[in-house]
């Protein structure tokens, strides 16, 4: 089997994944990929994804795998639930989904709405009618939702904020900044410690109170590890929803006069297109095959590590056949996408950011109809990596 190395094309690459995971899913399902000096498992078919993401064989255990335990900077980011098997995984998340509940994801819908008009009202008010999309609306309005939502209104959000595009998306494109970790931890530790001294009733609060079954808590260390997750994965996926999601609709003008004359009908389905289409997250983080194990028809021995390309399998003919994986459609019914993942990892903020999305993205119209994107702003600067999918700027006019 060949070896695919992308970092030969990697401008190419950000730009535009599709075209080179199309080409190796017509030579098969699953492939050695190397990836930062690394050997790794790709695995671009849909069917063989949702195997993966499923199969018991394949661990997402950062701290066992000798392959990686060893580059972590911080340990304490490797305990939460993304990075942990049952039956730690499901003691964890079962504590996080008592307090993360639907009832409360849904008392958030009047404040998204107050954030997002506040942010529009702010773009509104520019005398040149334009804004970059990205450091104007996408990322501020997750951004504040979740830190009221975790009850820290008061952080550094410019300084999280680079923090955290230095882990999802470093500048080499493939491990995270350790400084950026070290420091992210840190800051975490002391948040924690401050919460665990004045709790309040917000979700940390929450988690630093709840006990299991058998009157246990969440650990020191379990509590920076869900802090980090709750923080980076509950704004940054929203973020690239935002503007992925706006790029396509501006890239196809036909769906965008559809959506703009129903949003009612069509905002559901659009944001769920989006998700499919172009997704915010390209590739799961790593999973590490805990024994030999056979996927696609491809033989894969126990210390390999394998990554799941949701942006490739999400564009896979045998599962999008009509009207076809590369068209972007918002009336598209049929099968679900793998956006959000699938099995006991699926992310469990995945209402919260569908949520944001169809607000943010219906107020956006509404406020803007002749929203466009800005000519004078030069070509878009691409996440590296392949881990996001999404731009660093989204300059728009009006």
């Amino acid at each position: 089997m060949a070896l695919v190395d992308l970092s030969a094309h990697t401008d190419a690459f950000n730009a535009d994944p599709y075209p080179f995971y199309a080409a190796l899913r017509t030579a098969g399902p699953v492939h050695r990929l190397v990836l930062g000096g690394e050997r790794t498992w790709l695995v671009v078919g849909h069917e063989e994804a949702r195997q993966a993401l499923t199969h018991p064989g394949l661990s997402k255990d950062w701290l066992g795998s000798e392959l990686f335990a060893s580059t972590l900077p911080v340990q304490a980011v490797a305990t939460s639930m993304l990075d942990t098997d049952p039956p730690r995984h499901t003691r964890l998340r079962r504590l996080v989904a008592r307090e993360f509940t639907a009832r409360r994801v849904e008392s958030l819908r009047p404040r998204v709405q107050q954030i997002t008009d506040g942010l529009l009202d702010a773009m509104a008010a520019r005398p040149d009618r334009r804004a970059d999309l990205i450091a104007s609306f996408a990322v501020p309005l997750p951004m504040t939702v979740i830190c009221e939502l975790l009850g820290v209104p008061g952080l550094d959000r410019e300084r999280f904020r680079s923090w955290s595009g230095e882990i999802v998306a470093p500048p080499d494109g493939v491990g995270a900044d350790p400084r950026a970790v070290a420091e992210m931890t840190a800051y975490l530790f002391e948040l924690v410690a401050a919460k665990a001294a004045d709790p309040g009733e917000d979700l940390l609060s929450a988690l630093i109170r709840t006990r299991d079954e058998d009157g246990g808590r969440l650990s020191p260390d379990e509590l920076i590890g869900m802090a980090f997750l709750l923080l980076v994965a509950g704004h940054e996926t929203t973020v690239n929803l935002i503007g992925n999601g706006v790029r396509a609709l501006l890239a196809h003008p036909g769906q965008l006069a559809e959506l703009r004359a129903d949003p009612d009908g069509l905002i559901d389905g659009a944001v769920e297109e989006m998700l499919r289409y172009d997704g915010p997250v390209q590739h799961a983080t790593y999973r590490f095959a805990a024994t030999d194990l056979e996927l696609g028809g491809v033989t894969i021995t126990a210390g390999s590590s394998v990554l799941v390309a949701l942006a490739a399998a999400d564009r896979d003919p045998a599962r999008f056949a009509q009207p076809g994986p590369d068209v972007f459609d918002i009336r598209r019914t049929g099968p679900g996408h793998l956006a959000f993942g699938h099995g006991i990892h699926f992310c469990l903020g995945a209402p919260l950011a569908r949520m944001e999305g169809r607000i943010a993205l219906r107020a956006l119209l509404e406020r803007f109809p002749d929203l466009a994107g800005d000519p004078e702003a030069g070509p878009p600067d691409w996440f590296p990596g392949t881990l996001m999918r999404g731009v660093t700027r989204l300059p728009l006019r009006w």
